[in-house]
């Protein structure tokens, strides 16, 4: 699974979230973990885009004033996750109006709102969602 979050998120929400999905035995790429020193960030994220089989969108005030803004490395993630369809929005402090005043596409995926259940709740969830995605990987190859 891939994290899409805003920069100043890293280090609190994203970061909490990040752990109550890797707690639920969800395998994450996450920006603050998967990237060394060192290393070329756009080509990072992009092998860590193509190995995911899903991406969340942490949707915070940071986020909509990134996606409002500006074009960033957020806008390119984004773009290509919705390219493939794989994209599911997590609203936290904001709401699904709020985002669709910056983004229609991004807030017409179904996805979760920590107005109606804790992040904690949310995680669970979706390593639920990622157990059906696997389970009906290994059906499909027999």
């Amino acid at each position: 699974m891939f994290l899409c979050h805003a920069w100043p998120d890293r280090q609190a929400d994203a970061k909490e979230f990040f752990d109550l999905l890797v707690d639920d035995h969800v395998s994450v790429w996450f920006s603050e973990v998967s990237l060394r020193p060192g290393t070329d960030m756009r080509v990072a994220i992009e092998r860590g885009l193509v190995s995911s089989r899903l991406g969340l969108v942490l949707v915070t005030p940071a986020m909509l004033e990134k996606l409002r803004l500006d074009r960033s490395v957020a806008n390119a993630e984004l773009s290509a996750l919705l390219r493939r369809n794989l994209l599911v929005p997590v609203m936290h402090g904001v709401t699904f109006e709020e985002l669709d005043q910056v983004s229609p596409l991004l807030a017409s995926r179904g996805g979760f709102s920590t107005e109606e259940e804790p992040l904690k709740d949310i995680a669970v969830k979706i390593a639920e969602l990622v157990g059906t995605l696997l389970d009906e990987e290994a059906d499909e190859l027999g």
